[in-house]
C-alpha cells in the first residue's frame, strides 16, 4: 500500500430503531458522555478523541459499528484496496454527489468509510 491511511474520528453506531432511544439514554444518563448538539438532528457524543454517533436504522435487527478511515487521496486509495481484494460497498448508505470517499468492509464485514478529512 503506498497511499497514507489513518484513522478517523468519528465512530457510527448503526442500532435498530426498538434499541435507538435506551441507546441514546445509556450514553447520555447511565454513562454521562459529553453531547454532540452542533450536528442536530444527529445525535453523537463524545467519546475520548473521538466522536460515537447514533445512527438509528429501521432495517437492523441488530447493531454494528462503522469506522472511518482518513486518506489524503480518496479516489487513489480505494483503487488500491479495491486492486487488494477488499470489498467495496457504496450501496450501503450514499454519501452524495462529490463526496470525495467511499464505504469498504474489513473480512469480518466490519463497514469503514474511506475518506478525505474534508470530504464532507
Amino acid at each position: 500500500m503506498t497511499t497514507k491511511i489513518e484513522g478517523g474520528i468519528n465512530i457510527a453506531m448503526k442500532v435498530p430503531s426498538h434499541q435507538y432511544e435506551p441507546t441514546i439514554a445509556f450514553y447520555r444518563n447511565t454513562v454521562g458522555l459529553t453531547p454532540i448538539t452542533e450536528k442536530a438532528p444527529a445525535v453523537g457524543f463524545k467519546l475520548g478523541p473521538n466522536q460515537l454517533w447514533i445512527d438509528e436504522d429501521a432495517t437492523m435487527s441488530q447493531a454494528e459499528i462503522w469506522l472511518e478511515l482518513f486518506t489524503p487521496d480518496s479516489s487513489g486509495t480505494l483503487k488500491q484496496l479495491a486492486d487488494a481484494g477488499v470489498v467495496r460497498c457504496d450501496p450501503i448508505e450514499p454519501l452524495g454527489d462529490g463526496f470525495r470517499g467511499g464505504w469498504i468492509m474489513n473480512p469480518a464485514n466490519v463497514v469503514h468509510m474511506v475518506r478525505e478529512p474534508d470530504a464532507w
